[in-house]
């Protein structure tokens, strides 16, 4: 029996090893992706700013992979024939039994005039470094800056904790009072963080814009980003020497170019609360490759839900059960929708955090709660070292 894993960072690597390890000899799994390493993406607020490099949040994947017998192909997957059951790559082409995408987002950078052109983007190493690179020529000529997040866009949480944690760069700078600090978001309110917010998380954050200084901009969309200025859909303009957005994600070239896959116009793939293909009994995904529909009013600006971290593990433990029972002639499916995926969330806010625990994602919840942590942000450091030491060793079984 062959599990083929298209993609490589938590839903996919968790996936892979957990249906080998279950499974054994009776399967042969083999995980494609594009990049040798894995990266603990959370931590990349932190390499703009120096706290963190990206050697140490990367992790080489088929030391990892190669130890608990999975197979590691270093490739770019290109499309998949769901009816031959073949994944194409640029080297070559892969059989597959059952087929796991777990592909992450492609970024949409054409989705506002100039934004690639002016705007930096912290999600990958490269535009990591980038910004790095970018705040450094900024410190001998501060000025006023732009942080947030555009139409479409559904990461807003990494967006919040690198504005907290460039405020505190700027005053460990000593050019804080040189620089006007603006958010911009689609969100109605802040704090919605795209689950339709948290108990007292709009207080909350008001008050930390108040203290901080920080002139915030809701329910706005971007129009068009230049060299220095940000207007936006309200009609304001923001004159700024440095810019961070959030863009929105779709589904990448892989499954765009698959058409076996009948994705909408987003490029995420359509599953089952199992997260198994709508239609496809042996397509699975997991991770952001997972269309989910916001479940909340978007209001005036469109914007989307999160999907990066704690669910994308998840989702990935969920489908390697499922595959493990369907190869073993079970039945039965374990489903837990995206919504009912519990919150487990710590928001950096420049060495102190706000810790986001629920019983769910989507309301209705039956317990949610942010409690912020104003000492130090023990639990976001934890939490990476945790994941680490986990994906190092292998342990996909562990939380």
């Amino acid at each position: 029996m062959k599990v083929l894993v298209v993609g490589g960072n938590f839903a996919g690597s968790t996936a892979a090893m957990e249906i080998k390890r279950k499974l054994g000899e009776e399967v042969e799994v083999t995980l494609i992706d594009r990049n040798p390493d894995f990266i603990y993406i959370p931590s990349l607020i932190w390499v703009p700013i120096g706290r963190r490099e990206v050697s140490e949040i990367s992790v080489p994947r088929e030391k990892v992979l190669s130890k608990k017998g999975v197979t590691f192909v270093l490739d770019t997957a290109t499309k998949v024939d769901t009816t031959a059951q073949i994944v194409y790559t640029e080297s070559g082409e892969y059989e597959y039994d059952h087929v796991i995408i777990a592909t992450g987002p492609k970024v949409r950078f054409d989705a506002v005039p100039g934004l690639k052109e002016h705007s930096l983007y912290i999600g990958t190493p490269v535009g990591a470094m980038e910004t790095r690179k970018k705040l450094e020529e900024f410190k001998e000529n501060p000025g006023p800056i732009v942080i947030g997040a555009t139409q479409g866009a559904g990461c807003m949480g990494a967006a919040y904790e690198f504005l907290f944690n460039l405020e505190k760069w700027l005053r460990d700078q000593k050019i804080r009072k040189k620089v006007d600090l603006h958010w911009v978001t689609p969100e109605p309110y802040l704090g919605h963080f795209g689950i339709d917010g948290m108990p007292l998380g709009e207080a909350m954050l008001k008050k930390f814009m108040d203290m901080f200084n920080i002139t915030y901009h809701t329910g706005v969309g971007v129009e068009e980003v230049t060299g220095e200025t940000v207007r936006l859909s309200d009609g304001s303009v923001i004159e700024s020497r440095f810019k961070m957005l959030m863009p929105p994600f779709t589904g990448v070239e892989f499954v765009e170019n698959s058409t076996g896959l009948k994705c909408g116009t987003n490029q995420f793939i359509p599953t089952l609360p199992s997260y198994r293909h709508e239609t496809l009994e042996n397509v699975w995904a997991a991770g952001l490759a997972v269309n989910v529909a916001p479940p909340f009013d978007q209001g005036e600006v469109p914007f989307s839900v999160p999907k990066t971290g704690y669910p994308s593990d998840v989702t990935g433990k969920i489908v390697a059960n499922n595959v493990v029972n369907t190869i073993k002639g079970i039945e039965k499916m374990e489903e837990k929708p995206w919504g009912k995926i519990p919150g487990l969330c710590v928001m950096d806010a420049g060495e102190k955090e706000v810790i986001i625990v629920s019983n769910s994602l989507f309301k209705p919840r039956k317990f949610a709660v942010m409690v912020p942590n104003v000492i130090f942000d023990f639990f976001k450091v934890f939490l990476e070292k945790y994941f680490l030491w986990k994906l190092k060793r292998g342990l996909s079984y562990l939380p």
